[in-house]
């Protein structure tokens, strides 16, 4: 007879049994992995209760839970399964011998074990598996490359891995990932960037990499459903560093982002919050007719975060422009922020208080 495994012994998210449980700031707990994964997609909001996270969450282990799953699992009946040796695998991929389809098995173990496991991920950025794994990430053929984004991607939930990475010079790989035939690959590209960005060194350093910002401008603009999304999301954690912002704009990723928050993907204005905080960005922003009518759409039907956000640009556009101030007043901004002063959300309440003050300031 099968064991029943606990319910609080099992990620809210992928209702596995947790390997590495840490609390968010609302109180639940998660597997690591799954909510580093939510975080990095660009997600702050908790993903039971949906309310609001800071905008760097802090991650807290779970002592006591993780102590629990431990010793349940010494007592359950089911066998563990075994590690692989990391350095059999990598001789696999580096092995000029090794059969395609023996590349593409130990890339699954390797993503296997190292996607909740901080012990075999550690174990494997120690045997030197990087360098083998970013040749793969060269690969022509789509399935090897993706898989080895995966397992980069699977490496970058730890901080110190981050900035390995890209000192092992992945962003280069990655950026000519953006370019290749796989709508897949270009995606968890997309993603990849957003992973390493969560670190603070590591936002200048890609954008100061040549075409790392235009590849993502691209993607935005030609890519489907999924790449615009983790397009979006990686320029947003790339753009949080001030000096890349001036770069996107020269990329022409504003009247793309308008475009495609014209469509309904909410991240676009996320995006165009930060570039609104430089002068080029304003510049462009102004030049598109209807802008205010969409950000006045979200301000009506989006999400309390969406909603922050186009608040945020029309206050920096308002507070430099009498032409957007004019069409933000005709469009009846002013009425919609004394209802928004009253909200639940912290952050909306805030923003819509402070363009309150400056439309009152130049009426």
């Amino acid at each position: 007879m099968a064991t029943q495994i606990p319910d609080d012994f099992k990620c809210p998210i992928s209702l596995e049994i947790m390997s590495d449980p840490v609390i968010l700031s609302s109180g639940h707990t998660f597997d690591r992995w799954s909510i580093q994964r939510w975080l990095d997609s660009g997600h702050r909001t908790c993903p039971i209760t949906k309310l609001p996270l800071p905008e760097h969450p802090s991650l807290i282990p779970n002592h006591a839970l993780r102590s629990l799953i431990s010793n349940y699992t010494l007592v359950s009946p089911r066998k563990p399964q075994p590690h692989p040796d990391p350095q059999t695998l990598i001789a696999t991929l580096t092995s000029p011998s090794s059969p395609f389809h023996s590349k593409l098995d130990s890339l699954d173990q390797l993503n296997q074990f190292s996607k909740r496991n901080p012990v075999f991920r550690r174990r494997l950025s120690e045997s030197g598996a990087v360098s083998a794994v970013l040749n793969c990430v060269g690969s022509e053929d789509s399935r090897l490359q993706e898989k080895a984004l995966s397992l980069l991607l699977n490496l970058s939930l730890d901080d110190d891995n981050k900035v390995g990475l890209v000192a092992e010079g992945a962003i280069g790989r990655i950026v000519a990932a953006l370019h290749g035939r796989s709508p897949d690959c270009r995606a968890v590209a997309a993603t990849m960037l957003t992973s390493l960005a969560v670190v603070e060194v590591n936002r200048a350093t890609i954008g100061a990499y040549p075409y790392a910002i235009r590849a993502l401008v691209s993607l935005l603009r030609d890519g489907k459903g999924r790449e615009k999304k983790e397009a979006a999301t990686a320029l947003y954690a790339i753009c949080s560093f001030p000096d890349n912002r001036r770069s996107a704009v020269e990329c022409g990723a504003v009247p793309i982002l308008i475009r495609i928050a014209d469509s309904g993907l909410e991240r676009a204005v996320e995006v165009l919050g930060l570039l609104a905080k430089c002068k080029e960005g304003r510049e462009e922003m102004e030049k598109f007719i209807g802008f205010v009518k969409i950000l006045v759409r979200v301000l009506r039907n989006g999400s309390s975060r969406g909603v922050q956000y186009a608040l945020m640009t029309l206050n920096l556009l308002c507070s430099n422009g009498d032409r957007i101030f004019l069409e933000t007043m005709n469009e009846g901004v002013f009425e919609i922020c004394m209802g928004l002063v009253e909200d639940d959300n912290e952050k909306v309440r805030r923003n819509a208080s402070s363009l309150v003050q400056t439309l009152q300031g130049k009426h």
